[in-house]
């Protein structure tokens, strides 16, 4: 069996259990076994894979069409160019919250420009980091802020924490474990935040593979915005005077969302649409 021949077993295998994105599932499962990328397997098609490799191949295909996502199998999940070790303990990035990352480094960058922060060390927050995905890339891409990182779950924060020791270095964020802003110290001049927001009503009607998720990163309560509200209304504590608090939701409850930030006093609330236009990031500043 060559890399050719098992793509094709592969995509035509997951295809038959109903799954859209095959040939990438089955290209990404078998790099993974043989330990190499995907542009390796294109280059090298003729390369055979020994039987071990070949058992190995097969079984995650099997785990797969069980509904586990690739990146659980993989343990591996790429957001925002870099790499991040995902476990089920974890929600698994997704290309939607790179949009709220970008909009948050976006506003830092035109923040510390101003004259009163000039020279001062910036500081920001992400809470329910999950993986760490958002202050990992948020520190990787602007190194001299200053980043926090808070969660309830200790099984998440260990997964944050490997992540961040990777790619940022030891000590580079500072974790915290608590429920929101339990345990949080001092003021920030940017919140960001992807707060569990699926409706519970909805959940069991989400993918297979999101019903493997974690339900407490799921869960938003009756209407999804159980932990939004809370954040919204405590996050004024917690910034700085004109600093920015930066929520990811799902496209229905935007709305929502706007009158909640005003009626918390943010001034400047805006919105952001995702790739699919869809408006998924919210903003408010402190004024």
């Amino acid at each position: 069996m060559n890399i050719a021949e098992a793509r094709r077993y592969g995509s035509t295998h997951l295809q038959e259990a109903g799954i859209e994105s095959a040939p990438l599932d089955a290209a990404l499962l078998l790099a993974h076994v043989l330990g190499v990328d995907r542009s390796w397997l294109l280059a090298h098609p003729e390369a055979s894979l020994t039987p071990s490799q070949w058992n190995a191949y097969r079984t995650l295909l099997e785990e797969r069409r069980k509904g586990l996502c690739v990146a659980y199998l993989t343990g591996h999940r790429e957001f925002m160019g870099l790499d991040f070790i995902v476990t089920p303990d974890v929600l698994v990035p997704r290309p939607e919250t790179e949009g709220l990352v970008e909009q948050a480094l976006a506003w830092l960058r035109e923040f510390s420009k101003r004259p009163v922060t000039t020279g001062a060390s910036l500081r920001a927050l992400d809470l329910c980091t999950g993986s760490g995905c958002i202050a990992v890339a948020i520190k990787r891409l602007l190194p001299s802020l200053e980043v926090w990182a808070s969660d309830i779950s200790e099984r998440a924060l260990a997964i944050a924490q490997k992540n961040a020791e990777r790619l940022v270095g030891p000590g580079a964020i500072h974790f915290c474990r608590g429920d929101l802003f339990e345990n949080i110290r001092g003021t920030f001049h940017c919140i960001v935040t992807n707060p569990p927001y699926v409706p519970r009503s909805l959940i069991s009607h989400l993918s297979r593979e999101v019903q493997q998720e974690p339900l407490g990163a799921l869960d938003g309560g009756d209407d999804g915005l159980d932990l939004i509200r809370r954040i919204i209304a405590m996050a004024p504590s917690y910034l700085e005077p004109g600093g920015a608090l930066f929520l990811e939701s799902d496209s229905s409850q935007v709305e929502s969302i706007r009158t909640l930030l005003h009626k918390a006093g943010f001034i400047g609330i805006d919105t952001y649409s995702d790739l699919a236009g869809l408006p998924r990031v919210s903003r408010g500043i402190k004024p």
